[in-house]
């Protein structure tokens, strides 16, 4: 391998931080080098990292391979400690291009105290060679202490990026030509608490979107249910071009284990902004990523889930078994046997696909706008994916018509 290229694992914001990434390699001329952007969010995924470098080593002995992310911030020995790694440098030292030079006399690990970070060093978004959908930073880190997570460990406090620097952004995105741009962080939902900013997002969304053409499109990551942003609730019912599709930050329907979790927010609380959401917009659907099987977790607890899903009226399920990971009040705590987490999970999936299907059926017949992506792909406004008849050019925003129900998708047609 001579040309230099970088694995992404995880988040949204790990995949923004890799185009930093490929940009700073090419700005150093870096040659022959693997960079394994890494996730640590389970025990799991720095397993599944380990193997990944293990493979690319066996194929080409002679490339370089540099560890970052969560979980090399987390655990830099796990990785320094491999033969096959060369270096490892942590979640701020990343996107340094000097941290990719070869030198004698560096040090096997780079990786300095997230937490002792100034305020959050704003980069450029890399240009996207599809010319369709682009994400952009608009906060790093988070101040909570979910009993299950690690990741503040991995990415720091909050900071937000000033929304001076997120609208030139923004020009830059919309000048290369594209139509629908996402906005991502670990926790976007506090964006502008550290800059004393009330209901920051929303306002941030608000000024934002003074720079959009009539058929731009905004979209957002996951929020927290805990917070209740009077701002984008009125952004959401005033202005279409913010898309009304909205990903919850749920994990639970439970009281008791939401309190276990340390989450803000309750089952009345979610089924409250639920209704605010739907009198905003009434046509939006949600999404919710869920927990089954978290410590103490009993048959009825799991029914509560059950019950938020319905009573919430949740489509888009993003169901995960627990996964006890180390260093997390969590995995000391009682834990539910895996079997039960695994078929606990496997009948949320069911839900959650009965759901999405009855969704999808109600589709058919009916127009929406398309964003088109390579391979004759994209998403309705409300984030359901779909495939063209016939081919259709990337970048353009086509209105169609849903003309088929698949499992995993929608067929349209171009009017």
């Amino acid at each position: 391998m001579t040309k230099s290229k970088v694995i992404t694992h995880g988040c949204r914001l790990n995949a923004f931080e890799s185009g930093i990434i490929e940009k700073a390699l090419l700005s150093e001329n870096v040659k022959n080098t693997c960079v394994f952007n890494t996730c640590a969010v389970t025990e799991e995924a720095v397993r599944q990292a380990r193997q990944s470098i293990r493979k690319i080593k066996r194929k080409d002995p002679d490339c370089r391979i540099i560890v970052s992310g969560c979980a090399a911030q987390i655990s830099p020995n796990i990785f320094a400690e491999m033969p096959e790694v060369e270096k490892v440098i942590g979640n701020e030292e990343k996107l340094k291009p000097h941290s990719y030079l070869a030198k004698s006399d560096s040090k096997k690990i780079e990786v300095g105290d997230i937490f002792s970070n100034k305020p959050i060093s704003p980069y450029p978004t890399s240009p996207n060679s599809t010319r369709t959908r682009a994400f952009l930073q608009v906060q790093q880190g988070c101040d909570h202490r979910c009993t299950f997570c690690i990741i503040p460990f991995g990415r720091g406090n909050s900071r937000s990026i000033p929304a001076d620097f997120l609208v030139s952004e923004i020009q830059k995105l919309l000048e290369r030509g594209h139509k629908e741009v996402v906005l991502t962080g670990v926790d976007i939902s506090s964006y502008g608490l550290d800059l004393g900013i009330h209901d920051g997002l929303g306002k941030l969304v608000a000024t934002l979107l003074k720079e959009f053409p009539a058929e731009g499109r905004l979209r957002l990551s996951s929020l927290d249910p805990a917070v209740n942003d009077r701002s984008l609730l009125s952004i959401l019912n005033t202005d279409q071009r913010l898309m009304p599709h909205i990903h919850l930050s749920i994990q639970s329907g439970d009281n008791v284990i939401l309190k276990r979790m340390k989450r803000r927010h309750s089952f009345s609380d979610i089924i409250s902004l639920c209704e605010k959401l739907r009198k905003a917009r009434p046509d939006i659907i949600l999404g919710a990523d869920l927990i089954t099987g978290f410590p103490t977790e009993t048959a009825e607890m799991f029914q509560n889930t059950i019950r938020v899903i319905e009573k919430a009226d949740l489509t888009y399920l993003h169901v995960f078994p627990y996964s006890p990971r180390i260093g997390t009040p969590a995995a000391k705590m009682p834990q539910v046997n895996y079997t039960t987490r695994k078929q606990r999970a496997k009948l949320l999936r069911k839900i959650g696909l009965n759901k999405q299907a009855n969704f999808f059926s109600s589709l058919v017949g009916s127009f929406a706008n398309i964003v088109c992506e390579p391979k004759g792909r994209g998403y309705t406004e409300h984030y359901a994916p779909v495939r063209f008849v016939e081919p259709a050019k990337p970048g353009e925003i086509k209105k169609v018509k849903i003309v088929d129900n698949k499992i995993d998708f929608l067929f349209v047609e171009t009017v």
